[in-house]
């Protein structure tokens, strides 16, 4: 009797562990931030979503493909030409995620590694398209208005493959090395105009100074004529007088003149050097 109480025992244990292993792999999980999309043998892709939590599934019929829908970056390195025929390298950071009711659609036709195979090949296109009606200076200097229009081009392209783009910038944009030196070479001729430039600029500083002093000169010349004129040699004499004034005035601060009266005559004993 004992033997098979067991026996049955056994038997409800198995059975029981039967049916848990089929329940288990009826069930599957979606994360948050994430879809699903069912392929099931007999009817393919199913049109249908499933958001997230816990979901039952037939087993081996049915087939669970789950989606990450968080939005997520990726760098695209491009190397195109500008208007004037420049190499132009441009890596482009996208940030990405798939439009959740186009699952089954972008599983069915892209894959689940859908962003590998749509946007390096979208973004070559449409950077190459809008690079191509600038020049390479105009790159540069109309950067907001090159990123402003790329982001528009690239967010309609990628709509019709299910894709949404949240964010769309240029991380790095340079130019061939030949385009590199020229402006190199074109910014040290400008130092060197603007060298020379200023160099001229203060010849012609001095020459408008010697001539300024030439005509002060010439004007001082003729106020001396005309007093000489005027005056006659009352000017001459003044001027004179002035210049023995100023002679006495330096022999009287000297300490090795003696002044005597007149007629007077003496011997000076001086020290000995």
């Amino acid at each position: 009797m004992a033997q098979k109480i067991f026996n049955t025992i056994g038997k409800i244990g198995l059975g029981l562990v039967a049916v848990g292993g089929i329940v288990q792999t009826a069930l599957f999980n979606v994360d948050g931030g994430h879809q699903a999309v069912i392929f099931d043998r007999f009817r393919g892709v199913q049109e249908s979503v499933i958001g997230e939590g816990t979901h039952f599934l037939i087993p081996w019929v049915q087939k669970p493909i789950i989606f990450d829908c968080r939005s997520r970056p990726r760098n695209v390195p491009v190397i195109t030409g500008s208007k004037d025929l420049q190499n132009v390298n441009i890596t482009l950071r996208i940030l990405f995620r798939p439009n959740i009711t186009s699952l089954p659609k972008i599983y069915t036709n892209l894959g689940v590694d859908y962003d590998e195979r749509v946007l390096p090949s979208i973004t070559n296109e449409v950077l190459k398209a809008i690079v191509a009606q600038f020049d390479a200076s105009e790159l540069i200097t109309n950067r907001e208005v090159v990123s402003m229009r790329v982001s528009e081009e690239l967010i309609d392209r990628a709509s019709a493959f299910g894709l949404l783009l949240d964010d769309i910038s240029l991380t790095h944009l340079t130019f061939g090395k030949e385009f590199t030196e020229a402006v190199e070479l074109k910014q040290c001729a400008q130092q060197e105009a603007e060298k020379a430039r200023y160099l001229v600029e203060k010849a012609e500083q001095i020459r408008q100074a010697a001539v300024t002093n030439a005509e002060g000169d010439t004007r001082a010349a003729e106020l001396l004529s005309k007093a000489f004129t005027e005056a006659g040699d009352a000017l001459i004499e003044l001027r004179k007088l002035e210049a023995a004034e100023d002679i006495a005035n330096q022999l009287s601060r000297s300490r090795n003149v003696i002044y005597l009266p007149q007629g007077q005559n003496t011997l000076l004993n001086l020290p000995s050097m």
